[in-house]
């Protein structure tokens, strides 16, 4: 059984990337974000101490990949493995509080070709997730 789940944005990427992971991981997919800011009203703030409050919430539709990687991720250790850019941290960052994983764990993996080298490269050098770029 897998000790190991690695959360990736793009299905297709999944599966190969388990293959050249093996047994003690699996991989499955966040579909790209689960969170947004609200549509309906406004979801940012500014509080009277000058901080800036932000209300986000689980995006529709998605209630079903939330469900799937909060199951999944019971019990094992989390590499956070989506796109290396911008909002591939940020989708990084969404699912880390979804998920309530401690921000100051090293579980950000990035790559930038789906090969067996640079994709166990990565899991080897985890990283705390960049709040800089998030912002």
């Amino acid at each position: 059984m897998a000790e190991n789940l690695v959360i990736v944005e793009s299905p297709s990427k999944a599966k190969t990337i388990e293959k050249y992971l093996g047994k003690k991981y699996k991989v499955i997919s966040s579909k790209g974000h689960v969170r947004d800011l609200p549509k309906s009203r406004m979801g940012v703030e500014v509080q009277d101490n000058g901080s800036i409050g932000v209300d986000y919430i689980s995006i529709r539709g998605k209630g079903d990949v939330i469900k799937s990687l909060e199951k999944e991720a019971k019990g094992k250790k989390v590499f956070l493995a989506s796109d290396p850019d911008r909002e591939g941290e940020s989708i990084a960052w969404h699912i880390a509080n979804t998920l309530k994983l401690d921000h100051n764990e090293k579980n950000r993996i990035e790559f930038n070709e789906i090969t067996e080298k640079a994709i166990k490269e990565a899991v080897k050098n985890p990283r705390k997730i960049n709040i800089s770029r998030v912002n």
